[in-house]
This record gives C-alpha cells, sequence and structure tokens, in this order.
C-alpha cells in the first residue's frame, strides 16, 4: 500500500481533551496544513482507512481511550510510513520506549514554535 497523494496536506490530530485538541489543531492551521480531529485513535484509523494519502502528520496523544497513542503511532508508521507521527504527553514515561522507528516525542506542556516546526517538517516531507 503506498502513498496515493503525493502531496499530502491533512494533519490528523488526536487528542480527547477538545481544548488541548482545539490549541494543537490553532496552531497547525497557522501552516499550510488542513487539519482533522479526532477524539479517539479508532477514530483516526477509521480516517486513516479512507484518506491516507492525504495525511502528511499524525499528532496524537499517548494518553487516549482504549488504544492509546503509542499503539496508534505503530500502526501508522507500518501501514502508512510516509506519515510523520508525532506523539504527545505530560507522561510518557515507560511506554516511549515503544514509539516506533521514526515516530517523535513532544513533552506536554509543548510550545507553539515546536508544534510550528513540526507541521512544517511534515509540509516539506510531502
Amino acid at each position: 500500500m503506498g502513498q496515493t497523494d503525493r502531496q499530502a496536506r491533512i494533519a490528523l490530530v488526536v487528542e480527547d481533551d477538545p481544548d488541548v485538541r482545539s490549541l494543537a489543531a490553532a496552531l497547525i492551521e497557522e501552516t499550510d496544513l488542513e487539519v482533522v480531529e479526532e477524539d479517539s485513535a479508532e477514530g483516526a484509523l477509521a480516517y486513516l482507512k479512507r484518506h491516507a494519502g492525504q495525511v502528511a502528520l499524525l499528532f496524537a496523544d499517548i494518553r487516549l481511550h482504549r488504544m492509546d497513542g503509542i499503539e496508534l503511532a505503530r500502526i501508522v508508521k507500518r501501514d502508512w510510513p510516509w506519515i510523520r507521527v508525532l506523539v504527545t504527553s505530560g507522561a510518557g514515561g515507560d511506554r516511549l520506549r515503544d514509539l516506533p522507528r521514526g515516530a517523535r516525542f513532544m513533552p506536554k506542556p509543548w510550545r507553539a514554535l515546536d508544534v510550528l516546526i513540526e507541521a512544517e517538517r511534515a509540509v516539506g516531507a510531502g
């Protein structure tokens, strides 16, 4: 399964806290990326199954209900390796050692500039 759209322009923001999700989305929208918001890993995977070729960046919290952000990152890097993966948490802890190769971690609270830099990198890689 290869990338279908060489100019991926979507950032998929996965966060169960609506205020944090909105803040991340607002920051990322300052770049050339369109933002799609999901509140669960399951919702993100359903979106990716239909639109993965358009996604340049996955920005996901580690602590999500049911499936966590680390497992989501592992699936995304396995099935859609061109997607830049950034996971975030206030307490990454031991789970960080399970982060897949190529995925990055950003501790909370994150700085707006760091989020923008990661989004710009995703745009540049598309």
